[in-house]
């Protein structure tokens, strides 16, 4: 498959961390060792989950934010692989499958000012061909019966991971968004901040909760937009957190009834978690346990057809806490869907 970059033995031993009485996941997840009918290897796979990684920032440049997102994958892979494999953490019924190769239009990314129109709209093309090989490969994942757990790159991949699914289904399918933003900006060109309304405009994206809105940055045309249409609805951080008004867990539920009667996408955006390096850093959100807990509650139920963490931004200083912070949600999402 074009852009398609296998993880293969020879990455896995140059990361793995062996240690005495002790049994990394790394020695026990499954990898393939070619890349030509990726649906046709996987169908016959005994493995439910599929990581990928989307090493990209294109889609964050394009919606004038921070880049950085292309680091998140290499920093969780390595951290992944070097957790224990135990009773709770069910490596062998993973496959790690590689990453898109994304070197060609990071390249073109440097030549672009972020501060000239032109150039935006160039960067926002550019997303559009991402698109096209996010969604072929999230297909092929969910045709054959597997849940693709996708790692790295800007929100804008939303749009590939629902349409992937929804066509791999022959169906629209619901998504549930954990997340400081709407990601439901106008269709103006594709970018980091409009995967789910192009992914709505186009009838793969059927009922829609965002979940922790930041009120100080949705305009009031968005929330206009969303009061409008009974498909999607939302609650703000602002009203969990600060008023107190809703309370966490039965938000959760609300938002369950929403999107669970058709398969759905788990979305988890890293700017809403406190502190976390990310294209949109936030001193103000939920703690990474409450992020553990919603991937915990929303994964359980069996309509849960893929997770995708995205936005993180790791540095050099940051990328070990980054690796963790990711692993602890990816190992949520499989004990809990398991």
């Amino acid at each position: 498959m074009d852009k398609l970059v296998l993880f293969n033995d020879t990455k896995l031993d140059s990361l793995l961390n062996k240690r005495p009485n002790e049994t990394k996941f790394g020695e026990h997840i499954t990898t393939l060792t070619s890349v030509s009918n990726i649906y046709e290897q996987l169908k016959d796979l005994d493995v439910t989950y599929v990581v990928i990684g989307l090493p990209e920032d294109v889609g964050v440049f394009a919606n004038y934010g921070k880049t950085g997102t292309s680091n998140a994958f290499e920093a969780t892979i390595k951290i992944l692989l070097n957790i224990q494999s135990n009773q709770f953490t069910n490596a062998k019924k993973v496959l790690v499958l590689g990453h898109l190769d994304f070197k060609e239009e990071l390249e073109k990314l440097k030549t672009l000012d972020q501060s000239k129109k032109k150039d935006v709209a160039k960067a926002r093309k550019i997303v559009s061909k991402i698109d096209k090989y996010v969604t072929s490969l999230v297909h092929d994942i969910v045709k054959a019966g597997k849940k693709p757990i996708i790692i790295g790159g800007g929100h804008n991949n939303a749009y590939g991971n629902i349409k992937g699914t929804s066509l791999a289904l022959k169906s629209p399918i619901n998504a549930v968004n954990f997340d400081a933003h709407t990601d439901f900006r106008d269709e103006e060109g594709r970018h980091s901040g409009n995967g789910f309304s192009y992914a709505f405009a186009e009838g793969f994206l059927k009922n829609y909760f965002v979940f922790g809105l930041h009120e100080n940055y949705t305009s009031s045309n968005i929330f206009s937009t969303m009061n409008k249409l009974k498909n999607i609805q939302y609650n703000t951080y602002e009203d969990i957190c600060v008023r107190k008004k809703l309370k966490f867990k039965t938000e959760m539920e609300r938002a369950l009834e929403h999107v669970a009667s058709k398969p759905f996408g788990i979305e988890i955006d890293c700017d809403a978690i406190q502190n976390t390096p990310s294209s949109a850093m936030t001193p103000s959100g939920f703690s990474l346990n409450k992020a553990r807990n919603f991937i915990n509650y929303f994964a359980s139920h069996k309509n849960a057809s893929y997770l995708h963490i995205c936005e993180a931004a790791p540095t050099a200083e940051t990328e070990t806490q980054i690796g963790k912070l990711i692993t602890y949600l990816i190992t949520d999402f499989i004990k809990a869907n398991a």
